[in-house]
């Protein structure tokens, strides 16, 4: 039975206020720091994580990415099922909270967030996401995303490949990080979804992170990773953060890095 251990971090960067939330299921048993997994859960989910970039002004983004964070961990753990369909409705259910709030409150109107969650069970990793958070799986020593990217920079990349633009001209567009589908209410453009369970390997890392960890070029986030990985989530999470931090970037984003990473042989959660 597989184990998960598993940490978060994160900084405000540059800005004087915070519009990314995470979160984790089962919650850390504050006397052991293990998470505890109910038993209706033990032979099939062992952790989910979950990660939102919120959008529309400091205080609705703050709102929309927690509101988020909260809502799709309280439909997953309230369903059974298939996975996929139980990703699929608790992305659903984040979605409607949004509409909800925004009905309720129309001076909130234009408040979203991305949202990347994903579900560890015995049998590997599962995920959901929409906009440009990612998704990216560690293994020896180098980095690969598994989600797509939802702004415009892969649009934008794509021109380059085909000469319709310059590389520098689609690294340097101002639209580059516009979204082209986000939680906001309103019907969701493009979802990510598995299909399958990603099969995961001793020494394997998953980092959902939100899109200022693009500060660091992904050489470096694999040089990071690889240094600190032997000792362990919370370490790797906090190597992470206080790069971006040391980058020292005047326009840093907020940045979140939650990894989780298999503990082969293990008998529960740590």
């Amino acid at each position: 039975m597989l184990a998960y251990d598993h940490a978060s971090r994160a900084t405000k960067g540059a800005r004087d206020y915070q519009e990314d939330s995470s979160a984790f299921w089962p919650p850390r048993d504050r006397a052991s720091g293990n998470a505890e997994v109910p038993p209706t859960a033990a032979n099939s989910t062992r952790l989910v994580a979950v990660l939102a970039d919120g959008m529309g002004g400091h205080t609705a983004g703050a709102l929309a990415s927690r509101m988020v964070c909260d809502s799709f961990i309280s439909a997953y753990s309230g369903m059974n099922g298939a996975r996929s369909d139980r990703l699929l409705k608790s992305l659903s259910a984040a979605n409607d909270s949004i509409a909800a709030q925004v009905e309720a409150n129309p001076m909130l109107s234009g408040m979203g967030t991305t949202l990347v969650a994903a579900v560890f069970t015995n049998e590997g990793v599962e995920w959901v996401s929409v906009g440009d958070s990612p998704l990216l799986l560690f293994r020896r020593g180098e980095i690969a995303l598994l989600n797509e990217d939802h702004s415009l920079a892969p649009e934008l990349d794509h021109l380059a490949a085909i000469g319709k633009i310059t590389p520098e001209q689609a690294k340097n567009d101002p639209r580059r990080h516009m979204l082209r589908s986000a939680v906001t209410g309103d019907e969701l453009d493009l979802v990510d979804i598995s299909r399958k369970p990603l099969v995961l390997e001793e020494g394997d890392y998953i980092i959902l992170a939100s899109d200022g960890l693009h500060t660091l070029e992904t050489s470096e986030v694999e040089r990071i990773i690889s240094a600190y990985a032997a000792d362990g989530a919370e370490a790797v999470s906090n190597a992470l953060i206080r790069a971006v931090e040391n980058m020292r970037d005047p326009h840093q984003d907020n940045t979140t890095v939650l990894a989780v990473r298999p503990l082969v042989g293990a008998g529960a959660s740590t």
